[in-house]
């Protein structure tokens, strides 16, 4: 069995399960259900395609799907933007071999860098790259809770911390839905990325060893987070409030700049001016 089979078989089910019939307008039918949401008859009319060929599809065992096949499932199974790009990728017949050989770690240009540098004194910003490797940063952005220059290579990436490094729970008092946006962003990132070694060491990693990530795994979320708002809880200065931006670098494949600012005028903005001080004296 390939590497593709299992995610597109667990991704389909699960969302299959995630629907209820009666809100799309199905009838309960002769035979009560037995499993909640869509059986694959019922996704298969909606999409336009054979009960056989759908079947065929969820087990992993169609070569090649058209885009028009995937947008007809993408509507029938009330995808997301995000979720419909993850279902395209893993159904590409790329994904149907053996994963690539050890990805190297993407450099990031001196000129993204001095881009980051030039931030410094009032923007925590940082760059990522595919598994949401953290790839760079500037001096302010160590000063929230991670220092990063400390961290090895191979283990500085958000996912890793986020479920292995104990102090992310404290750095983040609402843990929880970090770790919700966290696995949903990686989960994009398998369908992104479907023939990293990277990914691949990343998740398999994670699902050995973190029950909490396994447990948000096998939910088959899927969202890529672009703006947002972050709470950091610092040791000196209290709880900051930070919004997020991501921006994708067009130059730079596979690779995010992602910035931290705070309302002007706030306590939030007012401890990061403290904070870049600090950060340039260390």
């Amino acid at each position: 069995m390939g590497h593709a089979e299992p995610e597109i078989k667990s991704f389909l089910k699960a969302r299959r399960a995630a629907l209820d019939p009666a809100e799309l307008g199905l009838p309960e039918g002769v035979v009560r259900r037995r499993v909640r949401g869509l059986r694959r008859e019922e996704v298969a009319q909606l999409a336009g395609i054979s009960v056989d060929y759908y079947t065929r599809i969820e087990q992993g065992r169609a070569p090649a799907i058209s885009d028009s096949v995937v947008g007809g499932l993408a509507r029938a199974l009330r995808l997301t933007p995000s979720e419909h790009t993850y279902l395209r990728n893993i159904t590409l017949p790329r994904r149907h071999g053996a994963v690539t050989d050890p990805d190297p770690r993407p450099r990031v240009r001196p000129e993204i860098q001095q881009l980051l540098n030039a931030m410094d004194g009032t923007v925590p910003a940082y760059v990522y790259g595919p598994a949401m490797d953290v790839l760079a940063w500037n001096r302010l952005g160590t000063r929230l809770g991670i220092d990063y220059p400390a961290i090895p290579d191979e283990r500085r990436n958000g996912p890793l911390l986020v479920f292995l490094d104990p102090r992310l729970k404290e750095i983040h008092p609402n843990w929880a839905e970090v770790a919700d946006d966290t696995v949903a962003g990686l989960r994009a990132e398998v369908g992104r990325h479907p023939g990293s070694s990277r990914v691949c060491r990343v998740t398999h990693e994670l699902l050995e060893r973190s029950e909490e990530f396994r447990q948000r795994w096998e939910a088959q979320e899927v969202q890529e987070r672009t703006r947002g708002v972050k709470r950091f809880r610092h040791p000196e200065m209290g709880e900051l409030v930070l919004r997020f931006e991501a921006f994708v670098l067009p130059a730079d494949p596979g690779q995010m700049l992602c910035t931290y600012t705070a309302d002007e005028g706030s306590a939030t903005a007012e401890a990061l001016k403290v904070l870049a001080g600090a950060a340039a004296v260390a």
